[in-house]
């Protein structure tokens, strides 16, 4: 039986307020957890606490039902129908009013300056004229050797506008560009060339390193096998992996790297990891401790602003003749282009045509280094 149109209109009316309700709850919520955070609020946090305004009013609705009437209808069919409907609509308007939200409190942080602009950066200095605008290009590009930031935050970035306060240097600028786009947009890395006037004619964005590939030498894989480390063991600790029965044969020499229940990842060689089976058990020893450089290299450069790279210095380079001492990157080890790698090399040594050239720097630095590693005519020196 269809219900009478007024109680159509009355059912509908509610829903809408319903909906209203839920999409304010959201983006005021959203509003403010960009303005404080500078981040995107959680979509489900934000559709939570929107139908949790249209749960506790209905819940609150039946409760007085049943204190005054003495019964409820949510049993009856058309009530919850009703209240389906009203959750329904309550969630697809918390997920636009998110998105609202956010959006408003990126454009209006961005007119009035809280955002791009320092705090101590008063609206009447602003009003003075005593304030930079810093305009970023439209083309920003990618840093070699990270991983891509997405395409969405990309186009958000392209052709913002931020506001400093005056007399920074070069250097402070892009210091305080670098620190507002990985605040505001969770950028991992930020490679930019400023000129002396504040224009910002390169910007390139490199996302966080994450996940255990980044930690992995090369040569080496890791592997997922069934099987129970010591409970002594450790992450970084040596392995010797055994085939669990009666005649346990030696499989490989692995690092351990996390072990969760009976499952636990392997760092081995990648002709070794061809070696396990997935549906059999392992049995795991470990070997006395031991120090790995190369394991606390990487994790130590994984939580640095900077970056390794390998240069070729080219036979027309600025570089060839100069001792490693007058570049301005850090150089770890020097391959010639015949010879062994020479590891941390010294100060005094120069630089020849061919040389491998492995430098720790931040990806500016480097983009620098590389590109007066194939010119005549560069700054190299520190």
């Amino acid at each position: 039986m269809i219900p009478p149109v007024e109680t159509l209109v009355s059912a509908g009316t509610r829903i809408l307020v319903f909906s209203v309700l839920a999409g304010s709850v959201a983006a005021t919520t959203a509003f403010a957890y960009r303005w404080y955070g500078h981040q995107q609020v959680p979509e489900g946090l934000a559709v939570l606490l929107g139908l949790s305004v249209v749960g506790g009013w209905l819940n609150t609705d039946a409760a007085l039902q049943e204190a005054i009437v003495g019964r409820s209808d949510l049993l009856d069919p058309e009530v919850a129908v009703f209240t389906i409907a009203a959750f329904v609509a309550g969630g697809v308007a918390s997920d636009l009013g998110r998105r609202g939200g956010d959006r408003l409190a990126t454009d209006s942080l961005s007119v009035s300056g809280a955002r791009n602009i320092d705090a101590e950066v008063s609206q009447l200095v602003r009003t003075a004229g005593r304030v930079v605008r810093v305009e970023l290009p439209e083309d920003v590009a990618d840093i070699d050797g990270y991983d891509p930031v997405p395409d969405e935050t990309k186009t958000d970035i392209a052709g913002s506008t931020f506001l400093f306060p005056r007399r920074l240097t070069v250097t402070e600028l892009q210091d305080r560009i670098r620190t507002r786009l990985t605040d505001d947009y969770g950028v991992g890395h930020v490679d930019l060339a400023v000129t002396a006037d504040g224009t910002v004619n390169y910007l390139a964005l490199g996302s966080r390193a994450a996940g255990l590939g980044p930690t992995l030498t090369p040569g080496t894989a890791a592997v997922a096998v069934r099987a129970d480390p010591a409970f002594s063991a450790s992450p970084g600790d040596a392995v010797q992996v055994y085939r669990d029965g009666e005649a346990p044969a030696r499989v490989a020499t692995a690092e351990l790297r996390a072990a969760v229940g009976d499952v636990a990842t392997l760092a081995v060689g990648e002709a070794e990891a061809t070696k396990f089976d997935a549906d059999e058990a392992y049995r795991l020893v470990t070997l006395p401790a031991s120090t790995s450089e190369g394991r606390e290299f990487a994790s130590l450069l994984r939580a640095a602003d900077e970056t390794m790279g390998v240069v070729s210095v080219r036979e027309e380079s600025a570089l060839v003749g100069q001792p490693i001492g007058a570049l301005s990157v850090s150089i770890v080890a020097v391959k010639p282009a015949t010879g062994e790698v020479v590891v941390v090399p010294d100060r005094t040594r120069l630089l020849a045509a061919g040389d491998a050239v492995y430098t720790v720097a931040h990806p500016g630095d480097l983009r620098r280094f590389e590109a007066a590693a194939g010119s005549p005519d560069a700054e190299i020196t520190s």
